[in-house]
């Protein structure tokens, strides 16, 4: 049986209360560290997708054009057959869906940045060759360190505008270097916010101010779960769920299949323009 502590006059010494705000300043610094766990992990699968669709671009393109221009093929060899004016529109339908042509914006969607056109756009607009888009897929060691660079320098961190503003451009350049696969970067960056002015620890005191705070991190997470559900519910974010760990063997199978259907549509020209 344990015997309760007493003070000099006999009493039992009681154990010190906690201030009415401190358990909800727990909460506050809980749903913080939880909201950047899930900004790192929906950033993550932002690169990914981000990155396999410009390979999948690369890789299968040439092979969705493909079938598309057969399909137009088909359909004008029927319609010359025919001599059909629905199988007339059915033609230019199938014509206009090969090669549309994209206003300036579409031209250039993904083909320019901050900093001008990427070199794959002005190789394009050049005639040069155009070197393909490498396979970015961030280290297992860039990963570490851009998950604990988002912890220590995450903006929502900050107090004071100042600070944030500080924080959002030390951020942007950690999410351009981890988007781009650069391992060395983030060590430079690490190193930086080391050597940089010591963050200011949260103050949160005032009852009003921890509830707000808890309101806004509630906000922010159904837009973060809005966006992650955008990309998981996208085509690619779709296809990378179904092989996570090796989307390389899902794009071999889908340019098998597409293959597949290439050779299928080619013998069925070959049929109509043959007799």
């Amino acid at each position: 049986m344990t015997i309760p502590e007493t003070d000099v006059a006999g009493q039992p010494e009681e154990e010190p209360r906690a201030r009415p705000e401190e358990r909800l300043e727990r909460a506050v610094r809980a749903a913080e560290q939880a909201l950047i766990e899930f900004e790192i992990a929906v950033e993550t699968f932002r690169v990914e997708v981000e990155n396999f669709s410009r390979l999948h671009h690369q890789k299968l393109g040439p092979m969705y054009t493909r079938l598309d221009e057969l399909e137009a093929l088909i359909a004008e060899a029927t319609a010359a057959r025919t001599g059909d004016a629905e199988d007339r529109r059915k033609a230019d339908e199938a014509r206009a869906r090969v090669m549309p042509m994209p206003g300036v914006e579409e031209l250039f969607h993904g083909w320019m940045d901050g900093d001008g056109l990427f070199p794959e756009a002005a190789a394009m607009l050049t005639d040069q060759p155009v070197r393909p888009p490498q396979r970015v897929r961030p280290s297992e060691q860039a990963r570490k360190l851009y998950r604990e660079l988002a912890r220590k320098a995450h903006p929502d961190l900050a107090q004071e505008e100042k600070e944030r503003e500080r924080r959002d451009e030390f951020i942007a350049r950690v999410n351009a270097a981890y988007g781009r696969g650069d391992e060395a970067l983030l060590r430079e960056l690490a190193e930086e916010w080391a050597a940089g002015p010591a963050p200011v620890e949260p103050q949160l005191t005032a009852s009003e101010e921890l509830y707000a705070r808890l309101e806004w991190l509630a906000q922010r997470k159904e837009l973060l779960t809005a966006v992650a559900r955008e990309l998981e519910e996208g085509a690619i974010g779709s296809m990378l769920r179904m092989a996570p760990q090796d989307p390389d063997a899902l794009l071999d199978e889908i340019a098998e299949q597409l293959l597949a259907q290439v050779a299928e549509r080619e013998a069925e020209l070959e049929r109509l323009t043959a007799s």
